[in-house]
């Protein structure tokens, strides 16, 4: 590509497609864009997979053996909203629309052009930013660039690991109101993640450590007893 990839190499993408040759043309076009790569042969597989790594893009075809394409889709929907890809080889106009109405948010239609396929994962994922938060969070001495995922505090990059970023960051988005423990875990860890917060505020004393002068009496992150995060009202207010 001629341009430089913004994207962070930490960006997890799951490959769902039963053409096993697919594989070798896609984990290139990513290896080469530094995003990770996690491959699944099944519909049901898929399912499981991505509970596990919370994908930030997902990639996959619509004809499935072990079950209907739309319905995974649907499934999908339910519980993440990180951006849905679909690449087929059923070119019929329906099929497109209706893997777009199941939840899809693009279709890509076999065979396509490495670049192109960079390009729309690219684009899906520079749209995965809510447009009315604006692309940076700031407040203080707190910076987040979502595009980049970098944090700084004090002009000094943070570093964290991707379930506490993906922490930090949905708080981020959702700045000056409350985001139940719940809604937590279930942005995180899937719609099966344990109704216990235990794994959540082990996660939240890390990234309190890491940005808050005073850990237990935090600047940032507040606890709303028996009920959720608030973070700091942003200061951006539009998108940069």
């Amino acid at each position: 590509m001629n341009h430089k990839n913004q994207i962070s190499d930490r960006v997890k993408i799951l490959l769902i497609d039963e053409d096993e040759s697919i594989f070798y043309l896609i984990r290139r076009v990513l290896q080469r864009e530094n995003y990770r790569l996690y491959t699944s042969t099944s519909g049901r597989s898929g399912m499981e997979m991505s509970t596990s790594i919370c994908p930030d893009l997902i990639l996959m075809d619509t004809q499935l053996s072990d079950m209907d394409g739309i319905g995974l889709i649907q499934w999908f929907r339910e519980w993440t909203d990180c951006p849905i890809l679909v690449v087929s080889g059923q070119t019929g106009y329906m099929d497109k629309v209706n893997a777009l109405y199941a939840g899809a948010d693009d279709y890509i239609v076999k065979p396509f052009h490495e670049q192109e396929l960079a390009a729309r994962i690219y684009t899906a994922l520079r749209r995965r930013i809510p447009g009315g938060q604006g692309s940076f969070y700031q407040a203080g001495d707190l910076k987040i660039d979502f595009s980049r995922r970098q944090v700084s505090l004090a002009g000094e990059e943070i570093h964290f690991s991707p379930v506490e970023y993906r922490i930090l960051e949905c708080l981020a988005l959702n700045s000056g109101t409350v985001v139940t423990y719940q809604m937590l875990l279930e942005k995180i860890w899937g719609p099966y993640a344990s109704s216990g917060s235990r794994i959540l505020r082990v996660n939240m004393t890390n990234i309190r450590k890491k940005i808050e002068k005073i850990p237990m009496d935090p600047t940032y992150i507040t606890t709303i007893p028996r009920v959720g995060y608030r973070m700091l009202e942003s200061q951006t207010a539009s998108v940069v």
